[in-house]
C-alpha cells in the first residue's frame, strides 16, 4: 500500500469507524487522528475521546458545527423547497459535505497526507464526502476501507475489534444502522430490508407514535425573516435552542415519520425510515408563508428548481457552481419572505391555523368576489380567449379536414363487427 504518515478519519465512535483505527495502522503504518463533528447526536458523543484513544487514535478533535450545520445547511436548503423523490428531506445528505469540509481543514491543519471515512462502497456517502474533498482539496488522498478490506459483514467486524481489543457497544443484536444530528435521525437494515415490513414501533426514537400522542393540540407561530425562522411564539431563538424546542413540540405529537424506498446514487434502491420532527414543521410553515409571499411565476419556477437542488444535495454536489447559481436565485425569491405562520400539531399532523406578511401579496378585497373597482369580471372573456386561441385554432383545422376535433374521435368498439 502506499505509504501514508499521518490520516484524519471522520469518527462517529460506531463499529465501523472504531476498527477503521487499528486498521489503518495495521495497513498503513501512520498515525491515526480523529475527527467528530457535533451535529446534534446528543448523548452519542458520551466518552468518545476515552473510546478513541483507547482504539488507537493520537487524538480526537471534537467541533460544535449545529449552529453552522441549521445556518448553512439546513436552511439553505429548506428555503430552496428541495425534497428527494417527494419525501426525504435530505437530513444526512447535507450533513457530510459539512462535515467533510471540516475534515479536510483537520487534514491541512494537521499536515495530514489523507483522510478517511466508514462509507461503504455500496451508499451514497461515500461519494458525498469524496466529491468535497475533490472541490476543496483535490490533492488530499481518501481512504476508504470498505472498499479495500476482507471485512463483509457485522459478525466479521466485531472479530476484529475483538482480536485487537477495540470497545464497542454494537452487538449482533444491534439491528439497525442509524444516522443522527440535530435535524433528523435515519433507520436502515434488519427488518426493514423488507419493505412490506411495518417498523417496529420500539425502533422510533424522535417522535411518539402518532396514536399516543396528546389528545389535545399544540399550537405554535413561528416567525420568519427573509425564509429563515427567527422566533417561536413571539420569542427570538437563534437556530440551535429554536430547532431543538421545534424537535420537542414535534416529537410529542409525533410528527416528521416518512418511510420510503428511494433511488440510491449508486444505482439500486433502498429503504430507509426517517423522523424528522422539527423540519417537518420547518417545512410546512416555510411554504405557508411563500404561498402568501411569492407571485405565481416565481413560485412555479422555484418548484422547478427544488427538485434539481435536491438532486445536487442528495448527491454530494454541495460545493458546485450550480447549486450556488440556485442558490441566488432562491436567495432573491426569500427578500418577501417574512412573517409569521400559526400551526396546529395534531397527532402526526401539521396544520396551518394563520399567516400573515408585511410582504403579503393577499388581498380580501381583491379576492373577494363583491363588487370591486381594480378587477371587470368582464375582462374574463378577452383572457380566456386569448389562452384559449392556439385550442379553438387547432380544433377548427381538424374539423375541416376530419369533419370532428381530434378530441372526439369515433368510439368505434360501439359498431358490432358481422
Amino acid at each position: 500500500m502506499e505509504r501514508i504518515n499521518k490520516v484524519v478519519l471522520a469518527y462517529s465512535g460506531g463499529l465501523d469507524t472504531s476498527i477503521i483505527v487499528p486498521w489503518l495502522r495495521n495497513n498503513y503504518g501512520c498515525e491515526v487522528i480523529c475527527f467528530t463533528a457535533d451535529l446534534g447526536q446528543g448523548e452519542e458523543l458520551d466518552g468518545l475521546e476515552e473510546k478513541a484513544l483507547k482504539t488507537g487514535a493520537s487524538k480526537l478533535i471534537i467541533r460544535d458545527l449545529r449552529e453552522e450545520f441549521l445556518t448553512d445547511f439546513v436552511f439553505p436548503t429548506m428555503q430552496a423547497g428541495a425534497v428527494y423523490e417527494r419525501m426525504y428531506l435530505l437530513g444526512t445528505s447535507f450533513a457530510r459535505p459539512l462535515i467533510a469540509k471540516h475534515l479536510v481543514e483537520i487534514a491541512e491543519a494537521e499536515g495530514a497526507d489523507a483522510i478517511a471515512h466508514g462509507c461503504t462502497g455500496k451508499g451514497n456517502d461515500q461519494v458525498r464526502f469524496e466529491l468535497t474533498a475533490m472541490a476543496l482539496n483535490p490533492k488530499l488522498k481518501v481512504i476508504a476501507p470498505w472498499r479495500e478490506w476482507n471485512i463483509r459483514s457485522r459478525e466479521d467486524a466485531l472479530e476484529y475489534a475483538a482480536e485487537y481489543n477495540v470497545p464497542v457497544s454494537s452487538t449482533l443484536k444491534s439491528i439497525y444502522s442509524r444516522d443522527r444530528n440535530l435535524f433528523h435521525m435515519s433507520h436502515e437494515g434488519g427488518p426493514l430490508e423488507d419493505p412490506w415490513n411495518e417498523p417496529y414501533e420500539d425502533m422510533y426514537v424522535l417522535t411518539r407514535s402518532p396514536l399516543e400522542a396528546p389528545d389535545e393540540p399544540t399550537y405554535v407561530e413561528i416567525g420568519f425573516e427573509q425564509g429563515v425562522p427567527v422566533s417561536l411564539d413571539g420569542q427570538r431563538l437563534s437556530p440551535v435552542p429554536l430547532f431543538e424546542r421545534l424537535n420537542e413540540l414535534g416529537g410529542v405529537n409525533g410528527i416528521g415519520r416518512v418511510d420510503m424506498v428511494e433511488n440510491r446514487l449508486v444505482g439500486m434502491k433502498s429503504r430507509g425510515v426517517y423522523e424528522t420532527p422539527g423540519g417537518t414543521i420547518l417545512r410546512v410553515a416555510h411554504q405557508a408563508l411563500e404561498s402568501l409571499c411569492l407571485d405565481k411565476q416565481t413560485m412555479h419556477f422555484k418548484d422547478f428548481v427544488a427538485v434539481k437542488y435536491a438532486e445536487l444535495v442528495y448527491n454530494g454536489m454541495w460545493y458546485t457552481r450550480l447549486r450556488e447559481a440556485l442558490d441566488a436565485f432562491v436567495q432573491v425569491t426569500q427578500q418577501t419572505v417574512t412573517g409569521t405562520v400559526r400551526l396546529k400539531l395534531y397527532k402526526g399532523n401539521v396544520i396551518i391555523a394563520g399567516r400573515k406578511s408585511p410582504y403579503s401579496l393577499y388581498r380580501e378585497d381583491y379576492a373577494s368576489f363583491g363588487h370591486m373597482d381594480i378587477y371587470d369580471q368582464q375582462d374574463a372573456k378577452g383572457f380566456i380567449n386569448m389562452i384559449g386561441l392556439p385550442m379553438k385554432v387547432e380544433a377548427m383545422l381538424n374539423i375541416e379536414g376530419t369533419g370532428h376535433s381530434r378530441y372526439r374521435q369515433p368510439d368505434y368498439t360501439r359498431f358490432k363487427r358481422d
